[in-house]
């Protein structure tokens, strides 16, 4: 068997990046399967995130400017190059399987680069809100834009969603659920006695963190000893707004931007409450990684992922969408009960369980060879 991973980059710390390097990582050092990953705009950068000697490297150096839309001139004079270079790179590798991690405009014409190789197309985010949106939708160019992605992902052999929440939203007879695997399960975990609360995630507004700064105020005036570190990089000018939020409120002692982090799983073991803030989730990795590492969460039910991770009140507590008092008076309540953090943290440990690798990872397995076999 010979697998492709295609996506637009690998420098860029996120959850796909780091998800894309566990996988590969398990295929050839635990399946001694030949892998392979496409990129089309790497840019000569090393990856985030380590990835096995074993796994193949192609970039197409398409190089998008991301600042633009991708309809733009400059932009769409690319589109060409980018289906021709990416078909006679796949014809090289000839693989059974291709897997297309991210979503850009490549996803309307690589269903239709030789169609016999099977291929997948995960999807990592929710589309809670976009339904919502495309059921009020008036206009009729965005109704005709819904149906053409319909079609263009009914022409994928599969949908690769992350949640059965997510099912409703897709208009094909393709999908298939196959959460995230745990990147790592420590033998150790965090001890629980420091004053210190984390966050982390690319720096975006969907991310709300915002709102956590807010319920962090709350927080403050109890516990002006304790600490919020949020980890991650992401939008300039949505990080400064933050930072100005942060000293509007007087609270550059108690909230800290930390930047980007190699090594999220020693700032977990370094922390006693995870707390995740956004308006969506699908399955963030961050959230599994805090379970496992003991730490138990704090998070916002939203859509549509949390709820799927989380088991509220016996590894975590889920607070209403948006609510920020109601947010405060949770971290507040894991902060004054020390005993509750560590029955949270066991059961969280034995919950996360059944997202280890080896259970993941099978079923990818068993999917890629029933189309061998087919």
């Amino acid at each position: 068997m010979k697998i492709v991973y295609y996506t637009d980059q690998l420098y860029l710390h996120g959850g796909i990046e780091r998800v894309l390097a566990n996988k590969v990582n398990y295929w050839v050092n635990e399946k001694k399967i030949e892998t392979h990953i496409i990129t089309s705009e790497q840019k000569g950068n090393p990856p985030c995130y380590n990835i096995d000697d074993k796994v193949i490297f192609h970039d197409l150096g398409i190089n998008y400017n991301r600042k633009l839309s991708y309809y733009h001139p400059q932009n769409f004079i690319k589109v060409p190059k980018h289906f021709f270079t990416l078909k006679k790179k796949i014809k090289e590798i000839n693989p059974d399987i291709i897997v297309i991690c991210n979503f850009a405009f490549d996803f309307y014409f690589i269903p239709y680069i030789l169609p016999r190789i099977t291929k997948i197309k995960e999807f990592h985010s929710s589309r809670y809100f976009e339904n919502i949106s495309r059921n009020n939708c008036k206009s009729l160019l965005k109704k005709l834009n819904f149906r053409l992605n319909d079609y263009i992902e009914s022409k994928y052999h599969y949908l690769a969603l992350l949640t059965e929440d997510e099912k409703p939203y897709y208009y094909s007879n393709n999908t298939v659920v196959i959460p995230n695997p745990l990147s790592t399960y420590p033998e150790k975990t965090t001890e629980l006695n420091a004053q210190k609360v984390i966050s982390a995630g690319r720096i975006a507004p969907v991310k709300g963190f915002e709102n956590l700064i807010l319920a962090w105020e709350i927080v403050a005036e109890k516990f002006p000893d304790w600490t919020l570190e949020i980890y991650g990089n992401g939008e300039k000018e949505y990080i400064n707004e933050l930072q100005n939020q942060i000293n509007y409120k007087q609270l550059q002692n108690q909230i800290i931007l930390c930047g980007s982090t190699n090594n999220i799983e020693e700032k977990m073991m370094n922390a006693s409450i995870y707390a995740m803030s956004s308006h969506t989730e699908c399955f963030p990795m961050v959230l599994l990684e805090s379970l496992a590492c003991g730490l138990p969460a704090v998070s916002f039910d939203c859509p549509n992922g949390p709820r799927n991770i989380i088991t509220d009140n016996i590894d975590g507590l889920l607070v209403e969408r948006g609510n920020i008092k109601k947010f405060a008076e949770a971290l507040i309540k894991l902060i004054e009960d020390e005993t509750l953090r560590k029955k949270m943290s066991k059961k969280g440990r034995e919950n996360i369980k059944r997202l280890m690798p080896d259970n993941v990872m099978n079923i990818w397995l068993n999917l890629f060879k029933s189309n061998l076999s087919s």
